[in-house]
């Protein structure tokens, strides 16, 4: 509860290789590829106001790194299933680590999700990819190369290893001796994050939704109401329940369709012969359903008052029919679509429509595109992030949209190629955190950048930083 002092938990999504590097993304080697992993996965520090200056806390019990060789467990449907075992892990119920986390959220119960997104660019495919890994964009040669020195990330020699990142990742921040929990109940996909509502009788609904072009939004709808006593209460609350991915229909109505297996054509004849190959396969389960294939969903951000929920959709380039819930064919802008299900978010029906068209507002004060990190205060306000070429060569931005009077206001302005994302704010809401990810993309000739680090050599390079915004007048901030 306090405003001034707390943990702040933070997504290492990726490295540039040529900054982390001292010859670049060249002659790769087993040392190199350590360095890498250590530098991926989630870190958690103490934070603390003093003297009017946010700064961290050391030495702090709660302060560690989760890195993409950290044992992460796994639970739900896909734990122990055969899918999941490699020769390392014959019981299929441990990973060694989590990676590419993007998006985020927290828990009624105090517990931190990190979607893993762009996991399978990590991995070597084999010479004759099967459907199933094409179909999840396995390559031939990894981005990033691990796979010549990590056989783990060789899919050709380990193939099942393939099946274990994907997840949303449930950790503990105030308890540093708990495990982080791969949710495998959540669904496995390219996920931006996990967002959380609560129903009238305190049950968890997550929804989600894959950074991919053609892919959907999901939502997971707990079992059980939310026990009270945090997280060790709430150990096992996201293992049980039903998951869904949503249709949406062009007279404003949509459906949430069960991702169960037995139900419809998620069965053994289809390769569905338990929910472990469903949450595995989720991508070939939705297929199967009829869901809406949207253009990019990455954050979600929910109202918990007026019970809607928003999401962005970056961008989709490839598109090239256009649909009532992704209406512009090809999608260079991208747009926000806003949804309030049925039944306070126990429902399997929904009503929703477009928030804001990025095209339509081209050319006004307040115009942005490629919409990606979101969050709504309590007061109906949504924090919009950009992720994309923004109009008239302008950076990415934060931009405030007042829900009920479709009023734009620009809160923050970044820094040239760079990305606004991670947004939280202290409980009065009096302070916000957010973040500049690879500012200059790795340009070591731009200079106009707030965090510098200097090489040996005198050369400056833009740095990844968190920014903490407060107003003059210390109110509320994008009040």
């Amino acid at each position: 509860g306090s405003s001034t002092h707390g943990l702040l938990v933070m997504n290492h999504e990726y490295t540039d290789d040529g900054l982390l590097f001292p010859d670049g993304k060249n002659n790769w080697t087993a040392e190199k590829v350590r360095k890498a992993q250590a530098a991926h996965g989630v870190a958690v520090i103490e934070v603390a106001l003093r003297d009017g200056r946010w700064g961290m806390v050391r030495p702090s019990k709660y302060a560690r790194r989760y890195t993409a060789s950290a044992p992460i467990a796994v639970s739900g449907p896909a734990a122990g299933h055969a899918l999941m075992k490699t020769e390392a892990d014959p019981d299929g119920r441990t990973v060694l680590g989590t990676l590419n986390n993007c998006g985020s959220g927290i828990t009624p119960w105090g517990t931190y999700l990190s979607a893993e997104e762009n996991w399978a660019f990590y991995f070597d495919g084999p010479a004759e990819r099967d459907a199933d890994k094409r179909r999840w964009g396995l390559l031939r040669t990894g981005l990033s190369r691990w796979g010549e020195h990590d056989p783990r990330f060789d899919a050709g020699r380990h193939p099942n290893e393939f099946h274990r990142f994907g997840w949303i990742v449930e950790i503990a921040p105030f308890d540093p001796a708990a495990m982080p929990v791969k949710r495998t109940a959540l669904g496995r996909g390219a996920k931006e994050g996990a967002w959380v509502a609560t129903t009238r009788d305190d049950r968890a609904v997550v929804y989600s939704g894959e950074d991919a072009r053609f892919e959907y939004i999901y939502k997971f709808v707990s079992r059980y109401p939310v026990a009270p006593g945090g997280a060790k209460a709430n150990a096992t609350l996201l293992d049980h329940g039903t998951l869904y991915v949503a249709r949406f229909d062009a007279d404003g109505t949509g459906r949430w369709l069960p991702l169960v297996q037995g139900q419809g054509p998620l069965t053994d004849d289809n390769g569905f012969p338990d929910q472990g190959a469903v949450v595995i396969r989720s991508r070939q389960a939705s297929d199967l359903l009829g869901a809406t294939k949207m253009d990019r969903p990455e954050w979600i951000a929910i109202d918990q008052d007026a019970r809607t929920v928003y999401c962005t959709l970056t961008n989709n380039s490839r598109r090239t029919e256009a649909d009532a819930a992704n209406p512009e064919a090809p999608n260079n802008n991208g747009h926000i679509i806003r949804w309030r299900d049925a039944d306070n978010h126990v429902g399997t029906t929904f009503e929703w429509d477009i928030f804001v068209l990025s095209t339509d507002i081209l050319g006004t004060d307040f115009e942005f595109t490629d919409p990606d990190g979101l969050w709504c205060d309590p007061d109906g306000r949504v924090f919009i992030e950009t992720d994309g070429g923004q109009p008239n060569g302008g950076n990415n931005q934060m931009v405030v949209a007042d829900s009920y009077t479709d009023e734009f206001r620009r809160l923050f302005t970044g820094v040239t190629s760079d990305e606004i994302t991670g947004l939280t704010v202290t409980p009065d809401r009096r302070t916000l955190f957010c973040n500049t990810q690879h500012p200059g993309n790795g340009d070591p000739t731009l200079t106009n950048f707030p965090v510098l680090n200097e090489t040996p050599d005198g050369v400056t390079i833009p740095r990844d930083a968190t920014f903490v915004i407060t107003r003059k007048d210390g109110g509320i901030v994008g009040s």
